[in-house]
């Protein structure tokens, strides 16, 4: 069984038959925004929390206050968000937090999540 008639559809390109000024316009979709992911910081009773704060500082861009103010919310509560960003950027910031990590030899962990915001 087949849909209902839809009517005719818009060209891919519109000329409105107006004056001929040469111009042709182009129908394009809205691109959809990109899916955001969080990275999130795992508490462990090993990694210094100086060691948090640098990170957070260094790799997210964090003032001293703020990086101080996530570094005692994973303290107490277990887990923090250190940022919201496209996968491929959240997936660099963690490759690159876990690589110090583990030169400087600290188990700290975090991970990606999908912001549910979208």
């Amino acid at each position: 069984m087949a849909g209902p008639d839809k009517g005719p559809q818009p060209p891919s390109h519109v000329n409105d038959d107006g004056p001929d000024t040469g111009l042709t316009l182009k129908i394009r979709p809205k691109t959809k925004k990109p899916a955001m992911y969080k990275v999130l910081m795992l508490n462990d009773d090993y990694t210094p929390m100086e060691f948090v704060i640098h990170i957070l500082e260094h790799f997210f861009g964090k003032s001293q206050q703020d990086a101080t103010t996530i570094m005692l919310h994973v303290h107490q509560r277990g887990v923090g968000i250190c940022g919201v960003f496209t996968y491929e950027v959240a997936e660099t910031k963690v490759t690159q937090v876990m690589d110090l990590a583990r030169q400087q030899q600290h188990p700290l962990q975090c991970t990606i999540e999908k912001d549910g915001d979208d």
